[in-house]
């Protein structure tokens, strides 16, 4: 069995395992501690029936005006735990928090352009690609896709409509 929950300042100390994953991004302590202690309504954690953590998902609110919207920080599922639908289940939650509690326009994210298994799922769940951002991920100069996703308060999705040209990381609003 496995529940979602918050997360807890103490799941920082068995989460490790669940960052093995080469395409899960891992940040410094402080990174976690301020994204708790600012949106912990946005950090959430699947765990087994013995408390292992099997996967987790961060993000936070950010923008203004029609830009407001939900931001996934970072999801992932240790690898034991894949095709489960854990990602999916800790998608929603950040989506429904993003409608619910913040009434965002849209969710995105930003994924490495060679990830096509994840692109794949985040399509099924409705995402697409909004714009590529050149070189966004400094270890290997690797793009990133920003894919989006419209909220209700969204309804004709004008939030998601791709553009045209790439941008580069030091064009990003936030």
């Amino acid at each position: 069995m496995t529940t979602l929950d918050r997360f807890q300042l103490d799941d920082l100390l068995i989460f490790n395992t669940t960052n093995l994953d080469p395409l899960t991004e891992t940040y410094n302590l402080q990174f976690y501690l301020d994204y708790l202690s600012t949106w912990p309504e946005y950090f959430e954690v699947a765990k087994s029936c013995e408390g292992r953590v099997m996967g987790y998902a961060m993000g936070k609110s950010e923008g203004d005006e029609e830009l407001w919207h939900g931001h996934v920080t970072a999801v992932t599922v240790a690898p034991e735990f894949r095709r489960q639908g854990l990602a999916k289940c800790l998608m929603k939650s950040l989506e429904d928090t993003t409608s619910q509690s913040y009434n965002g326009y849209f969710v995105d994210l930003f994924v490495r352009s060679s990830n096509k298994v994840a692109i794949g799922m985040y399509e099924r769940m409705g995402y697409s690609v909004y714009r590529t951002v050149l070189k966004y991920y400094s270890d290997n100069d690797e793009d990133a896709y920003d894919m989006r996703k419209a909220m209700p308060r969204d309804p004709e999705g004008k939030s998601c409509v791709p553009l045209k040209k790439p941008i580069t990381p030091d064009e990003l609003e936030w």
